[in-house]
């Protein structure tokens, strides 16, 4: 599996948490999605998934808390491992990162969950956009 971000500290200990994350793609314009924080990221929708939740519900929630939009049926891309420490969480984690496509097909409404900003840009711009160097490289084999 790649890894993409800083390699793991072999005397960290690091929980396992896998997500599940989509590029939304419309007329050559992706919808990201700004997460505030001490240090604000610009992210594809997505995030982790509950246990005893699978993979694409857990996707559609996440696009819905994180956008306001519903999308279409998602088809898997790939798959990536990154190491990060989650502030909200306060733990260190070993995430296991599944890309999906899909459209977005209704707008609901302004994001539920707090501190997220949907914002559509360009794909070009994409890849420099994104703070995960994960997400930019899936969105930059697309180019």
């Amino acid at each position: 599996m790649r890894r993409y971000g800083k390699s793991s500290d072999p005397y960290r200990r690091y929980r396992l948490r896998p997500g599940a994350y989509v590029i939304l793609l419309r007329g050559g314009q992706l919808l990201l999605t700004r997460q505030d924080g001490d240090t604000p990221e610009m992210q594809l929708p997505g995030g982790g998934i509950d246990p005893d939740e699978h993979a694409i519900p857990a996707l559609h929630r996440e696009v819905m808390e994180e956008t306001g939009w519903r999308m279409s049926r998602p088809r898997r891309l790939g798959v990536y491992k990154r190491f990060a420490f989650m502030t909200e969480y306060d733990l260190w984690a070993e995430k296991i990162c599944t890309i999906y496509m899909a459209r977005p097909t209704l707008r609901l409404g302004p994001p539920t969950e707090a501190g997220h900003t949907a914002i559509w840009v360009p794909l070009r711009d994409a890849p420099s956009v994104l703070t995960n160097s994960g997400d930019a490289a899936f969105v930059a084999s697309l180019l």
